[in-house]
Formats: C-alpha cells, sequence, structure tokens
C-alpha cells in the first residue's frame, strides 16, 4: 500500500518520481522504429498488418463510414448522448476566450508591424480504444482546433476485436464536429498521419493521448509533424490540510492510480493524523473497485504521503512536483493556490475532484505531466494556431535604421547582410 514519509526525508521519493522516464524502454523503441519506417515505405498494407498484429483484427477500409456514425447515435444511451453535448457546450464556451486575432502595429507611415495567425491546415486526433476508450479525449481535442478553424480534423482510434468503434466514440466525434474518423491506432497509426497513406492523409500536426508506443511514436516524428506534448503516466496531488476528508482524499488518490501502474498519487499535508485516516480509508476503498491490481501497484510504486511541518512546506513540494493535477483540499484553498507556481490545472475545495475537470467543467484534460507543467502548458486553442510576422519599412524608415542594422550585421561578421542594406543606398552612377 501508499507510503508515508516524513518531508526531511522525501528526496529519494522525489528523485523515483522525478526520474520517472517511459522513454528508456529499448524494445519499445526498436519496435516504434521498425514500425514507422514500415509505415513509410509500405503504407496502407503496412498499417494493415501491424493492426492485425496488434489489435487482432484484420481492417479492409480504415474509413468509418456514415452508416457507422448513424448506428451509433441510434444505439447510444440518450442520456450519455445529452452529456456528451453538456460538456462540449462547457469545453466550447471555456476555450473560445482562448481566441486570438491577427493584429498590426502602424508606427506612422514609415513602418508597419504585424502578426498575422491563422489555423493550422490538417490535424490528426489520437484516441485511445480498447479498454481504455475515452469519447471526453475526442471533445478535448478537437473542439479548441473546431474553435481554432482547423480545415479539416483527422481522428484515428484503434478498433476493438470485432473492427469497430466504441459507439460514444463516434458520437463525441461528431458532436465535436471531426470531419474522418479512422480504425487505426497505436505507431502505425502515428506513422500514418505523418507521412500519409494511399488512404490516410498527412497531417500537419498530432494531437491526443496514448499509451507508451503512441507516446514514444509522437517522439520520434516530431519534426515531420507537429506534436502537442509527449504525455508521461497520469499524477494527482493533493495539497490538505487537517480539516479534509480523508474519505475523498483517498477517493481521489486512487481515481488517479487507476489509470495504470506507473500513475502517481501523492498526498502532502500538515496533518500527522489525516495522513492515518487517508491510509485506512484507501484500504477499504481500493478494495471494492475493479481495477484493483493496478491501483494497488501503482500506489505502491509511485504512491505517497508526504509529512511536512507546515503548510506552506507543502506548497513547496507540490512546485517542485509541478503535478499535472493539483487538488487543494484546506480550509482556504483561494489563498493557498496564489501560491502554486507549477501545475497543469488546479482544483480547488472539496467539490471539485480531478473527474470534474476530465469529463466536463471545460478546461482541458490534455495536461502537461512529469514536471514539464514548469515550462509548458493544458492544450487549449493556441496548439491549433500558427503565427506570422509583418514587417514593412518605408525607404525613411530604413534609411533611418541602416547605420545600425549595418554595425550589428557587421559584428555578427555577416557581411552579406550589411551589403544587402548598403545596395538600397548606394550613390546610383
Amino acid at each position: 500500500m501508499i507510503k508515508i514519509i516524513d518531508s526531511i526525508n522525501n528526496e529519494e521519493f522525489l528523485k523515483i518520481l522525478l526520474d520517472r522516464n517511459q522513454f528508456e524502454f529499448e524494445e519499445v523503441n526498436n519496435v516504434v522504429d521498425e514500425v514507422l519506417m514500415d509505415v513509410r515505405k509500405r503504407k496502407d498494407e503496412a498499417v494493415r498488418d501491424y493492426t492485425l498484429r496488434f489489435d487482432k483484427v484484420d481492417i479492409e477500409d480504415f474509413l468509418v463510414s456514415k452508416e457507422e456514425i448513424e448506428s451509433a447515435f441510434e444505439n447510444i444511451d440518450t442520456d450519455l448522448k445529452n452529456d456528451l453535448v453538456k460538456a462540449k457546450l462547457n469545453i466550447e464556451k471555456y476555450h473560445k476566450r482562448q481566441l486570438k486575432r491577427s493584429y498590426t502595429l502602424n508606427e506612422g507611415e514609415d513602418i508597419i508591424l504585424g502578426q498575422i495567425i491563422k489555423p493550422i491546415d490538417k490535424v490528426g486526433i489520437y484516441v485511445p480504444g480498447g479498454s481504455a476508450s475515452y469519447p471526453s479525449t475526442v471533445l478535448m481535442n478537437a473542439v479548441p482546433a473546431k474553435i481554432a478553424g482547423v480545415s479539416e480534423i483527422i481522428m484515428i482510434t484503434p478498433p476493438n476485436k470485432e473492427g469497430k468503434i466504441k459507439d460514444s466514440i463516434l458520437v463525441a466525434a461528431s458532436i465535436a464536429g471531426v470531419d474522418k474518423i479512422y480504425k487505426v491506432g497505436g505507431a502505425q497509426g502515428i506513422g500514418a498521419l505523418t507521412y500519409g497513406t494511399e488512404s490516410i492523409p498527412k497531417v500537419c500536426k498530432i494531437v491526443g493521448p496514448g499509451n507508451l508506443y503512441v507516446a514514444m511514436a509522437k517522439k520520434k516524428v516530431s519534426g515531420y509533424v507537429g506534436i502537442d506534448m509527449i504525455a508521461g503516466p497520469s499524477e494527482i496531488l493533493i495539497v490538505a490540510d487537517e480539516y479534509a476528508n480523508p474519505k475523498y482524499i483517498a477517493a481521489d488518490l486512487i481515481s488517479q492510480a487507476e489509470h495504470d501502474e506507473m500513475a502517481a498519487s501523492i498526498l502532502v499535508t500538515d496533518c500527522e493524523r489525516l495522513a492515518r485516516n487517508v491510509v485506512e480509508e484507501l484500504k477499504i476503498q481500493v478494495n471494492r473497485l475493479e481495477r484493483k491490481e493496478i491501483i494497488e501497484k501503482s500506489l505502491r510504486d509511485y504512491g505517497a504521503i508526504i509529512i511536512t511541518n507546515c503548510i506552506n512546506k507543502s506548497i513547496d513540494i507540490a512546485n517542485e512536483v509541478a503535478p499535472e493535477h493539483l487538488e487543494i483540499l484546506t480550509r482556504n484553498p483561494f489563498d493557498i493556490y496564489k501560491k502554486i507556481k507549477n501545475a497543469g490545472a488546479i482544483f480547488l475545495g472539496e467539490f471539485s475532484p480531478e473527474p470534474v475537470g476530465d469529463y466536463f467543467a471545460g478546461p482541458n484534460h490534455t495536461l502537461p505531466t512529469s514536471s514539464t507543467s514548469k515550462f509548458s502548458s493544458p492544450l487549449g486553442v493556441d496548439d491549433f494556431l500558427k503565427k506570422t510576422s509583418l514587417i514593412y519599412y518605408s525607404k525613411e524608415a530604413l534609411e533611418k535604421a541602416k547605420d545600425s542594422i549595418i554595425r550589428i550585421a557587421n559584428d555578427e561578421g555577416l557581411t552579406a547582410h550589411a551589403n544587402s542594406i548598403k545596395v538600397r543606398f548606394d550613390e546610383e552612377v
């Protein structure tokens, strides 16, 4: 079960946590290299072969048909469909505020500077399939892309052994505005989106989470295409004081631990009594859940309760870990959150648990993991936009600036750059 650590002796655990690197598996590297190279060469044929090998299904036509989507709408539970629509509207409302516009700065008549903002032309969305099949991921990726104005949204997701896609995935894709859906996943799907095949188009950027093979494939193709981020194992850190409810804390730690065996669930508190009560609650709640084995291994290997001597020390640890999800369960969470420097998403108070953000609230649930919130941000509209600088100088404006430009160019040893300015003001012979 989860370990209890004094904050004075937490360095070893934090090192294990921060050094957690899923990209050091040589076997995964080798498989991904093979798959990407093969897909680049043999295209659809290779994608079909790997789908049979990894997903145990022979797919003749990767494209999801209009009839399959219509069938999904007929079969899905009506309440679930309505819930997905509500979630989509919340996500849309939140992300519309992120949209930026092009602008120009007129520095008199002689200089015009500006920034042109345009959507990426074609984006690929990866959505996990099989047992980890998440319609929420469809909404969180497709809705911001649509708001940004992406002209074509291509989605790929692994089929089940019957060659089908979960109804809720197809419905979510439809209501979010996805243009085409293909029954393909894994590294072969990332390769198809990167290089293009006879049936699957090449995209400009790939977004969305996946398993270890998908994450590795995205890392390797970055540069051929854009990617959103390289998502590591999921994580939650809870900062709590003596007023927190141990039952809620245990439930929230477990909810993250069930993702996979490498997920990290951490409580940081200045109350030893709370820590002991949380351990007892974990024992009770874990035994009631379906993914018990995964949860127990996750809590044992990457779970911890760190006891500090004050709330400020708890905040320091939170900022060092820079977690994907940060819950603040204290008497005054609105005072505490202002001291947080690094977190993917912050959840305030005992009735704002992490699943609210995963499914419904509106902010994106695709978040930086593995301490990368120190320098990166949640997925958003900006991830689907590109920017171009605009510069205009009149002859008069350039003449005023020419000596400065020439001096800087000469200092850098780039005399041709300097000459590009000089030649415009050489006296005509």
